[in-house]
C-alpha cells in the first residue's frame, strides 16, 4: 500500500516540536493529539485500511521529532490505541473523539496536580526552578490562590533560557521573582526552602530525566539540605523502563552554544549540547502528580497500575493494536524505549 504524506498541520506541528517553537511535555502532548485529529479530518481514505495506514505515517512523523519527550509517544498511544471501526467515518469519529478526550484529560491533570504540589508549599517559602515546566507553574500558581506568598529564584536555563520564560509566568501571576546566571545555583540554595522542577520523563526506578543542570542542582541542593520536588503529570513517566529500556538524551544543534563563525576562530574543538541528563531518584524527596505524591522509589508501582507490564507501538506498521485487539482502558498512556547515552 502506497504511503500517505502527513497532512500540513501534522507536519508543522512536528517541525515546530522540533524546533522547540512547541515546549513543555504537556504541550507538545496536546499538539501532537490535536495534529493527529487534523490528519483525521484531512484524510481521504477510500477504505478503513488505508485510513489506518495515513494515521500511522502521521503519527511516525510526529513520533521522530522529539527522542526524550516521552509524553509525545504517550499521546500518540491514547489516540491511536483507541482508533476502532469497520468503516472509515466510524474510524475518523474514534481519533476525534480520544482527541479530545485526551486533551481534556491533560487540563484536568494539570489542576489536580498544582494542588497536590501547593500543599508542599508554605506562606513565606522561596523556591529555586531550573528551566521552564508548566506543571512546576501549577504548584507556585495554586499557592498562590490559596493565599500564600511567595518568591522564586529563576536558573536562566542556558543555551535558550527558558528560565526567561518562568520569570515571567511567576511575574504574571505575583510571585516575587530573581533571575540568575545557571551557575550561581549553589550560592542561593542557602536561601531557598524548596527546589521545584518539572520532568520530561521518569523511569520505573524514579530516576529523573529533565532539562540539563537538573542533576547537578540537584546534587547541590541534597549537599545544603534543601529538598527537591519533582512536578511531573502521569503522562510522562516512562513505563517502558519497566522492561528493561532505558532513556535516549537527546543532541541539540551546537548553533545553540556558538555560533558558526566563532566556532572556526577558536580552532578544531568537538561541540556537544546535551538537552537533558538524569538525576537519580537518591537526590529527589518527592514526585508530585495528579494521583497524590510519591517517594521516587515507589514510582514502579504507579507505572504498573497505570500502564501494566506491555509497552506498544501503535505507530508501527507491525504493531497488533490497529489490526488486532484495541482493549484499552482509560489510564492507557503507555510510552517508548530508548536508550540512555552515557
Amino acid at each position: 500500500m502506497t504511503s500517505v504524506s502527513p497532512c500540513e498541520p501534522v507536519r508543522e506541528t512536528a517541525s515546530d516540536i522540533s524546533s522547540m517553537e512547541i515546549r513543555g511535555a504537556a504541550t507538545i502532548a496536546a499538539a501532537a493529539a490535536r495534529a493527529l485529529g487534523e490528519q483525521a479530518r484531512r484524510t481521504d481514505a477510500a477504505d478503513p485500511a488505508a485510513f489506518e495506514a495515513a494515521m500511522r505515517t502521521a503519527a511516525r512523523h510526529l513520533y521522530e521529532t522529539r527522542p526524550t519527550a516521552v509524553s509525545l509517544p504517550n499521546a500518540l498511544r491514547y489516540v491511536l490505541r483507541r482508533m476502532e471501526g469497520n468503516r472509515v467515518e466510524t474510524l475518523r469519529s474514534s481519533v476525534l473523539d480520544s482527541v479530545e478526550s485526551f486533551t481534556t484529560r491533560l487540563d484536568r491533570a494539570q489542576a489536580d496536580l498544582g494542588a497536590v504540589g501547593a500543599n508542599r508549599l508554605r506562606d513565606g517559602d522561596t523556591v529555586m526552578t531550573h528551566c521552564h515546566s508548566t506543571d512546576a507553574i501549577a504548584c507556585i500558581q495554586t499557592a498562590v490562590e490559596q493565599g500564600k506568598t511567595l518568591s522564586a529564584i529563576v536558573k536562566e536555563t542556558r543555551p535558550r533560557n527558558q528560565g526567561h520564560i518562568t520569570a515571567r509566568e511567576l511575574v504574571e501571576i505575583g510571585v516575587d521573582v530573581t533571575l540568575i546566571v545557571d551557575s550561581a545555583a549553589r550560592r542561593y540554595l542557602n536561601d531557598v526552602d524548596h527546589v521545584l522542577v518539572g520532568a520530561d520523563s521518569i523511569a520505573a526506578d524514579g530516576s529523573v530525566i529533565n532539562k540539563i543542570g537538573t542533576s547537578g542542582l540537584a546534587v547541590s541542593a541534597r549537599d545544603r539540605g534543601t529538598p527537591i520536588m519533582v512536578a511531573a503529570q502521569t503522562l510522562k513517566l516512562h513505563p517502558a523502563t519497566m522492561t528493561g529500556h532505558t532513556v535516549e538524551i537527546e543532541q541539540r544543534e551546537e548553533t545553540e552554544l556558538i555560533e558558526t563563525e566563532t566556532r572556526q576562530s577558536i580552532g578544531d574543538i568537538e561541540v556537544r549540547n546535551p538537552a537533558f541528563d538524569v538525576t537519580p531518584p537518591r537526590y529527589v524527596d518527592a514526585i508530585v502528580t495528579e494521583r497524590g505524591q510519591f517517594p521516587p522509589e515507589s514510582i514502579v508501582v504507579l507505572m504498573r497500575e497505570l500502564f501494566g507490564d506491555g509497552v506498544a507501538e501503535p505507530w508501527a506498521d507491525d504493531d497488533p493494536g490497529l489490526n488486532g485487539d484495541r482493549t484499552v482502558h482509560d489510564s492507557d498512556t503507555a510510552s517508548d524505549g530508548h536508550r540512555e547515552e552515557p
